[in-house]
């Protein structure tokens, strides 16, 4: 690692800040290495690297694709400006050589990955990178901290939409994130079942529903909770939710029904942040229904989780808005992935597999791979099979002789996006692509416990040469 100390010109310079160029949003090892590689002369090999998990994080029976569409917008963006290259010369990372590499920059590869939305398992290879070594090793930490941070969302997402039960879920997770993220977990909450976010930034970006009415400090802001109420009816209309837990649950809920009703309609929904949700939802759904407004929805926050919401199955809820078990995975803020190098071109020009032998459960199978789900005969998702070849139409007819369907799909041709793979109607198929991957899961993957992978993933080498210790 180079270590440098800044000059008084450096520190003084101006910084050209710029949300363009995402190149930066990188470890500097990857820098380095590439540095290294271009003197050795190996930079230029063919290579493949797979992200993937070892194994899933914690407990979870399943993961959940989520950051291709970010991923893809980021790799078009990863460009060096001429203000990063003046930052990386006047800090010395890299020398002048690899500065004259990095400008003309632009990844020309190929990648072909797990369609967003579908659930993987241990060993899935989520994405496979082919490029030199040169273009595909510098965007590792891009692909993982994008990857690793969407699926433990999406992942957590899933989970407690299961436990909602049909019942809507929306991201209310923006002001327990770095503002960044809050947007990327509101992307990621849609891939994983959430209907909507209070996010107007994912809004925009995105296309999802925002959603949202006030706080307690509306209420607060009023010389009495009556004038609140009225107020809000008569900016949002009688269909608005109100916020009933400020003061009084009982009478929030008397006064809010009034307020709609003094605007010539019925309320839209009461929100519940506080208190024993099961017991406070029972009694304002009797109290709603003693007004006469059975069509007022009730809807609870109040740092929910998936056993939270399973726990308000049975109590008369319509929706959950769920915050910071959310945005940090619920639990389990990453989803572990890690990124390697598997395949790589030898002296002789003939692709090699390259695999970690590591002990401590850190080693790697190596070769390119191509992975299909196998079902059981009722249509039930039974096993994950993994092939190594280097030819992907051998990997490819493994793969339906095993009666295995293929779950990847190529995402960048040669450096050309593949654009069905990102904007706003991408995150709809994936959000639907998820919903019919987990439908095919056993019924254990759906249990909220701690449990073993739903699936088990079993590899196969078809070219049967295997890693070598070097």
């Amino acid at each position: 690692m180079n270590s440098y100390a800044p000059s008084a010109d450096s520190t003084a310079a101006s910084v050209d800040v710029s949300t363009a160029s995402t190149s930066l949003l990188t470890d500097m090892y990857e820098l380095t290495m590439l540095q290294g590689a271009l003197a050795s002369g190996a930079a230029s090999r063919r290579s493949v690297f797979e992200l993937f998990g070892r194994r899933l994080p914690g407990s979870r029976r399943f993961g959940v694709v989520a950051g291709t569409g970010r991923l893809l917008d980021a790799i078009e963006a990863f460009t060096f400006t001429p203000a990063q290259i003046d930052f990386l010369h006047r800090t010395g990372v890299v020398n002048d050589e690899t500065l004259d590499f990095l400008r003309d920059y632009r990844f020309s590869g190929t990648i072909r990955g797990y369609a967003e939305g579908e659930c993987y398992f241990a060993g899935s290879p989520l994405l496979t990178v082919e490029g030199t070594f040169a273009e595909a090793c510098i965007l590792e930490t891009l692909a993982l901290s994008i990857y690793n941070y969407d699926c433990a969302v999406a992942a957590a997402a899933s989970r407690m939409t299961i436990a909602a039960h049909g019942r809507p879920c929306v991201d209310f997770g923006a002001r327990r994130a770095h503002e960044q993220a809050a947007v990327a977990a509101a992307r990621a909450s849609v891939v994983g079942g959430f209907v909507g976010t209070s996010n107007l930034e994912a809004g925009l970006l995105y296309g999802i529903s925002t959603v949202g009415t006030s706080a307690h400090s509306f209420t607060l802001l009023h010389d009495t909770e009556e004038e609140a109420f009225a107020a809000q009816v008569a900016s949002l209309g009688p269909s608005t939710t109100i916020l009933v837990d400020t003061y009084d649950i009982a009478t929030g809920v008397e006064r809010a029904v009034k307020a709609a009703r003094a605007a010539g309609g019925e309320l839209g929904a009461v929100r519940l942040d506080s208190g024993d949700l099961v017991a406070e939802a029972f009694k304002v759904r009797a109290q709603l229904d003693a007004l006469g407004a059975t069509s007022t929805r009730i809807t609870v926050t109040n740092d929910l989780d998936e056993h939270a919401i399973a726990a308000l199955g049975a109590a008369p809820v319509d929706s959950y808005g769920v915050g910071t078990k959310l945005v940090t995975g619920s639990g389990r803020p990453t989803a572990a992935l890690v990124y390697k190098l598997v395949e790589r071109e030898g002296a002789d020009g003939t692709m090699e597999e390259v695999a970690k032998f590591s002990s401590g459960g850190k080693s790697t199978v190596g070769g390119r791979k191509w992975a299909g789900r196998i079902l059981s005969s009722e249509g039930t998702a039974a096993e994950e099979l993994v092939v190594a070849s280097s030819s992907q139409d051998e990997g490819m007819s493994a793969l339906s002789q095993a009666g295995a369907r293929p779950l990847q799909v190529l995402l960048v041709d040669e450096g050309r996006i593949i654009e069905e793979h990102r904007g706003k109607e991408a995150l709809s198929a994936a959000a639907e692509r998820h919903r019919a991957s987990r439908a095919e899961l056993p019924y254990d993957a759906w249990r909220l416990s701690d449990g073993e992978s739903a699936l088990p993933t079993r590899h196969i080498d078809l070219d049967g040469r295997g890693a070598t210790r070097r």
